[in-house]
């Protein structure tokens, strides 16, 4: 693609230097005000497409420590430096052809051959080259080529205007000549300004018409995203730079969000592959979270490990009730203080009117060091949970029982088959029954940890 931006625009100076010297010297030659005018264009398309193939060559960089956004806006610096260049040259014309229009004496116009010839000549390769340069700037997304186009295409034009002229000094009209110099100017004029405008509209970063709605909806499309909070675009050479905000829900974990904003930079670039995206993210409470969203989403941000939430409405009043892990080595003092800290974030979130019960438990363990029990020690505990199990309604099949010895005591882990009819509230209790049981029958045994599964 940068091959095809620089091979394009070195043609473009080849075409503007020939073009140049072909009209100055008929001109000259002929005393064409019109055609000297043209000659004078051309000589600062020469000029402009020399510093697009500069530009074109130095935006093609990547981005370095100091310029950060890379180097495509070296591209919009030079379409301006030639929008001047335009205004200066239409600025001389106008003057010179009001000066011959009142009467100022001048060279003699002669509407020769080869005049006509230059002219015709100028006007197909101008065509050409804009249309060339027209296609290579769309596809590469390239400011400096599109101006090039843009000098090409007004110097078809222009270049008609003189064709004009000279017609009309061929049929005996002197003034025309100087008449098609203004319409010369004019033209210039106004390509200068359209090129003027766009390319200040890009060094003052004016948003790309339309691209804040596309990217909005872009991202509306993609799953987890509460809300568009902010979008930001603009462009630099042939990059778009998109800095996105969007709201997900506050519930999520941050894997999920990292996949959301994946999901999002995936979703522009499928549209937009000229888009280099930034994404962040802001937590939002949808309005469909529930009571118990809003607890564990508290809780989790505390840190704090809860479990057994219990959600009531009791005449018309919410009462909550919860079970708070903390670190078993902690006084009762701290630990009370972690579920007061807890029980006041709370009822900042859902109200003060709320009423919210706090039951402490130890953390359960965890990275402690251990060893599996001697088989024979294992096959005692497993026939002790078969003999419990035997007791227990809707209970049985004890397998995969473990038991590992560590510092604080010994971890039993086991699986059991219950009747699939049972609710998963329950199955719970009966395993819980087992695992109580255990633990009476072996006091060393520190957590019991069943698993239930549905009987085939």
């Amino acid at each position: 693609m940068q091959d095809t931006k620089e091979r394009v625009a070195l043609t473009s100076i080849v075409a503007s230097g020939g073009l140049t010297i072909a009209k100055a010297i008929v001109g000259l030659f002929s005393g064409s005000l019109a055609l000297l005018s043209e000659a004078a264009h051309s000589a600062l398309d020469f000029v402009a497409t020399v510093m697009t193939w500069y530009a074109v060559r130095i935006s093609g960089k990547p981005a370095d420590e100091e310029h950060q956004y890379g180097h495509g806006k070296v591209e919009s610096v030079t379409a301006l430096i030639a929008t001047g260049l335009l205004f200066v040259l239409s600025a001389v014309v106008i003057w010179e052809a009001i000066q011959r229009l009142a009467g100022a004496a001048g060279h003699p116009v002669e509407a020769t051959i080869w005049a006509f010839g230059v002219t015709i000549v100028s006007i197909v390769v101008d065509f050409l080259r804009a249309r060339l340069l027209y296609k290579t700037a769309k596809e590469t997304t390239s400011h400096a080529l599109e101006a090039d186009a843009l000098h090409f295409d007004s110097d078809m034009w222009s270049s008609t205007a003189v064709l004009a002229g000279l017609a009309g000094v061929a049929l005996g009209y002197p003034w025309a000549d100087s008449a098609a110099a203004l319409i010369v100017a004019v033209i210039i004029l106004i390509a200068g300004w359209r090129l003027g405008r766009r390319t200040v509209e890009t060094l003052t970063d004016t948003a790309p018409a339309g691209a804040a709605a596309r990217i909005s909806e872009i991202a509306s499309r993609v799953p987890g995203v509460v809300a568009i909070d902010r979008v930001r675009a603009r462009s630099v050479g042939p990059a778009l730079f998109v800095d996105l905000v969007v709201a997900v829900s506050r519930t999520l974990p941050l894997d999920r969000v990292t996949e959301i904003k994946s999901a999002l930079t995936r979703a522009i670039r499928a549209e937009l592959p000229e888009a280099e995206v930034d994404v962040a993210t802001e937590p939002r409470a949808p309005s469909d979270e529930t009571v118990l969203e809003r607890v564990m989403v508290i809780a989790r941000n505390r840190a704090l490990a809860v479990h057994h939430v219990t959600v009531h409405a009791i005449k018309g009043r919410l009462a909550i009730s919860l079970d708070l892990e903390v670190d078993g080595k902690l006084s009762l003092a701290a630990a009370h203080d972690v579920a007061d800290g807890l029980e006041a974030a709370l009822a900042e979130e859902l109200g003060s009117e709320v009423e919210i019960e706090t039951h402490i438990e130890p953390l359960q363990m965890w990275g402690l060091a251990g060893r599996d029990a001697p088989s024979e020690r294992v096959a005692a505990v497993r026939n002790a949970l078969t003999a419990i199990a035997a007791n227990i309604a809707f209970v049985g099949q004890i397998h995969d029982v473990r038991v590992r010895e560590t510092a604080e005591g010994e971890i039993v882990n086991f699986h059991c088959r219950v009747d699939p009819m049972l609710t998963v509230q329950d199955a719970h209790e009966k395993v819980d029954d087992v695992e109580r049981a255990l633990r009476r029958q072996f006091p060393t045994i520190k957590r019991v940890i069943g698993h239930a599964e549905p009987l085939p």
